[in-house]
Order: structure tokens, then sequence, then C-alpha cells
């Protein structure tokens, strides 16, 4: 009986240690992974196209056309990062022309090509096609990480999520994101140098005061 009471002493802080590792390596799973300065959590962009078909004639759209199209234009609150196109099967040069007029008012152009829609464009009308992208990052904000252990040396689950939301969410043009804006290789010399201009042109104040010191004048 001694022999049996000592046994039992002797396995209960072998039990109790590998009670306590257990849950150390178990609270290790949480731990974040990611040890570059790379952000996980990137800005996504989407495309969804709307369509509004109008009624064509030889002249282009009529003035109850253009209204109508007009009044969509509003309630899409078409404006900058937008692109409007055209799905004519006659490939009217008028019809083009009258829709052109009605972006331009909202500093629109109009697509040379219009994307894939679904249907078909019946005869006598034309697709108007507007295509509008935004981003948002998804996953954000992040909270998987269960531990506060960093082994790794890593950046936490969430990392980035701040920046790239603001930037996702205040970016006037999504499209941006993929590709940025090209530029057409000349440099503007007026405007690039109208500060500098400005500035040596602008006459310096309190040049009398500094010259009458300099010269000793009252």
């Amino acid at each position: 009986m001694p022999f049996a009471k000592h046994s039992k002493l002797a396995k209960a802080p072998a039990f109790a240690l590998a009670l306590s590792l257990g849950l150390a390596l178990g609270g290790c799973g949480g731990m974040a992974t990611n040890k570059s300065l790379y952000s996980v959590k990137q800005p996504v962009v989407e495309r969804s196209s709307y369509t509004f078909d109008v009624r064509t004639s030889q002249s282009g759209l009529t003035i109850p056309e253009q209204q109508r199209l007009d009044s969509w234009f509003d309630a899409m609150e078409l404006g900058y990062g937008d692109r409007v196109s055209i799905d004519d099967p006659l490939a009217s040069d008028a019809t083009r022309e009258a829709v052109s007029e009605l972006a331009g008012r909202r500093g629109i152009l109009v697509d040379s090509g219009a994307p894939m829609t679904s249907g078909a464009v019946q005869p006598g009308y034309a697709r108007v096609v507007l295509t509008r992208s935004t981003a948002a990052v998804p996953g954000c904000p992040d909270w998987s990480a269960k531990s506060d252990m960093n082994f790794n040396n890593a950046t936490s689950p969430g990392y980035g999520c701040a920046i790239n939301s603001n930037l996702a969410a205040m970016v006037a043009n999504p499209e941006d994101l993929i590709e940025g804006q090209k530029g057409t290789g000349e440099t503007v010399i007026m405007s690039s140098t109208k500060a500098i201009a400005s500035y040596r042109e602008q006459a310096p104040t309190g040049a009398d005061g500094l010259t009458k010191n300099q010269t000793g004048g009252n």
C-alpha cells in the first residue's frame, strides 16, 4: 500500500507538466505567419455593368429618348471613373454623337468598344452600357490571431487593413489601383513653372526697409 500511494504522487507532477505544455502549444496555433512587410490585405476591384436601351432613328436619338437617357445618367450619378460605351448594331454616328453629348456634360468620354452584356439588342434600339468599378479590402478588419506570442517575428493578420481600406474608399477611379493613368510623354512647361514664375515676379516684401538698414538711412 505505501508503494502504491507513492506511485500516484510521482505521476501527478508529470501529468501537470504535460497539461501545461499542451495548453501552451495550443495557444501557438493563432500566431501570425506573414514575415514580410507586404500586407496580404490588398484592395480588390470589381466591375459592374448597367445597361439602358434607347430607341434610335436615322437622325440619332429623338428628344424624348435623350431626356430618358439624361434622366438615367442623373439617377446613376454618372461621374469620374465611370465608363460609357454604346452597343449599336447599326453603328450610327448620329446616335453616338447624341450619347457623347449627354455624357460629355458630366465630363465622360464614350469608349470605342462595349463590353458583353446579357441579352441581344432589339432592332431599332441601341444599348448604352455604363461600366462602374468599386474597390474594397475583403477580410478587414482581421482579428483572427488568438495569441500574443510572435515566435515568427511576423506582422499581424490585420496589417495594412487601415491604409488599404482608406485608399480603396478614397480613390476617385478604382481602375487606377489596377493600372495607373498613362502620361502623354510631354511636359507642359507653362503649367510646371507657373509657381516658380510667380515667386520670381513677386516683389519682395520689406525690401525698402532692408535697403535703408544696409545704407544707414533713417
